[in-house]
């Protein structure tokens, strides 16, 4: 069934160009910027996230792009053309809504045709169609129940066929798996990304699960305060955060403080009191900033009860000791915080646990060494 949806959005990441372009975008609620100046390129047949924390403005901005809510300033381009002084039903864009919002007094074919019907969709056409999305959401069955008759999973899956039955160019989703439990949460993360590649529609997810943005997303937004503080795929996101905000924001992280001691090449020493110095490989030269932070993934840091031995070839190794004053055990890994030596600092270390039991697992109390290489440091302006 899948195949019967026409993915005009497609033809378009051939060309490379946009298909969704945001240009300085402005909505105040009174003295408040929601969104402030954005600017954002969406391609066709993206599935891009907006994450961040609440209140930094994404939902406003995907109001914007359904029309719920018109911007004070800006543009906003589909394939060109500005759709923003279009009424919501006029745009080739639908809204799947964190509650669903579904008729609860309609069937699942009911809420499924409603839209079809005020489009005016001759009836041969709104029964086809609705057969086709309920086939391709897999609710065969379930036509006639009603909402109150249904899992979360299958109430999610009604609002999706929704969404998805007037088949628009973009598909906007509010907190869409906000609702369901971590396993259901977790198969219909797969269940999504399955229907978007087959569509080959372009999706637009606003999120505050950072794993849900990091599983889903070919590219993250990530806002605050109404800004784009950086937009990457999830892996340079992760990897490669342009600010210390970024850093700390998306996933865990360790950062030290302190000051340029050296610059020799493309590597840096930093000085952080009460730690030494550090050595890092940053992918950017923050040029002539002396104040900076180090940081490093809790994952990059290695534990050992004894320091690796020091040669020429491992020179840009940073080794730190001290104690383990906590372990938190995650299932498939433990989290560690140690205790430099000093008090000045402690230092996060995710271990993987490779074995069933806790034969090669640290105590609090243990002292321990702690190595990571300066490629795993990032450079950040302070």
């Amino acid at each position: 069934m899948a195949d019967a949806i026409p993915t005009p959005a497609v033809e378009a990441v051939s060309h490379g160009g946009p298909l969704l372009r945001i240009e300085q975008v402005v909505k105040r609620f009174g003295n408040v910027a929601a969104v402030d100046g954005l600017s954002l390129d969406i391609k066709a047949g993206e599935f891009f996230a907006l994450l961040g924390p609440s209140g930094c403005g994404k939902t406003t901005l995907l109001r914007m792009l359904a029309g719920f809510e018109a911007p004070d300033a800006g543009r906003i381009l589909l394939d060109g053309v500005d759709i923003a002084p279009m009424l919501p039903h006029q745009r080739p864009v639908n809204m799947m809504f964190q509650s669903y919002a579904l008729f609860p007094h309609l069937s699942v074919a009911g809420n499924i045709a409603f839209g079809l019907k005020r489009a005016g969709m001759p009836r041969r056409e709104i029964g086809q169609r609705v057969a086709e999305m309920v086939a391709l959401v897999r609710l065969e069955g379930l036509e006639t129940r009603k909402p109150d008759q249904l899992s979360g999973g299958q109430r999610q899956r009604v609002a999706l066929a929704r969404a998805l039955a007037r088949r628009p160019r973009v598909l906007l989703l509010d907190e869409p798996l906000g609702a369901l439990d971590r396993k259901l949460r977790e198969s219909t993360q797969r269940e999504l990304l399955d229907l978007q590649r087959r569509l080959g529609l372009t999706f637009v997810v606003v999120t505050h699960d950072q794993d849900e943005a990091m599983t889903m997303a070919d590219r993250i937004g990530v806002m605050n305060a109404g800004r784009l503080e950086q937009v990457a795929t999830p892996r340079h996101l992760y990897e490669e955060p342009v600010s210390r905000w970024i850093a700390g924001f998306v996933g865990d992280v360790n950062m030290f403080d302190g000051k340029v001691a050296r610059r020799d090449g493309g590597r840096f020493a930093v000085a952080v009191p009460g730690v030494g110095l550090l050595n890092a490989t940053p992918p950017r030269d923050p040029a002539g900033v002396e104040a900076v932070s180090v940081a490093i993934r809790p994952e990059k840091v290695r534990l050992s009860r004894r320091p690796p031995v020091a040669d020429v070839a491992d020179a840009s190794i940073n080794r730190l000791e001290g104690v383990v004053r906590d372990i938190g055990y995650l299932g498939g890994a433990s989290l560690y915080t140690v205790a430099l030596d000093g008090d000045a600092a402690t230092l996060r270390a995710s271990v993987a646990n490779t074995a069933r039991l806790d034969a090669d697992a640290f105590p609090v109390g243990q002292r321990i060494a702690a190595w990571f290489s300066a490629d795993d440091c990032v450079v950040l302006e302070r």
